[in-house]
């Protein structure tokens, strides 16, 4: 799931106060990697880009990239422990 979350798929757009403009497609490693800027969201990393209306700015976007990493270098590391013993 690290992988897949940190490599999901999301859309990029510049949201105003009338519309939200696609601006392109990328991973969420990509998109982490953006300047700040007002309005640039991001469609939800759970949620199919290019289709969804769930958005989240670039700070959103780095905790759920973050949750989903946290747990798993853990579960990783006892898993070789475990296999190499």
């Amino acid at each position: 799931m690290d992988m897949r979350k940190r490599k999901a798929i999301v859309e990029a757009a510049l949201e105003s106060e009338y519309e939200r403009q696609a601006l392109g497609i990328m991973n969420t490693e990509q998109a982490l990697e953006l300047e700040d800027a007002d309005g640039l969201v991001f469609s939800h990393p759970d949620k199919e880009a290019g289709v969804t209306d769930h958005f989240v700015d670039q700070d959103q976007l780095r905790r759920l990239v973050r949750r989903s990493k946290s747990p798993h270098p853990v579960l990783q590391s006892r898993g070789r422990t475990a296999r190499s013993s």
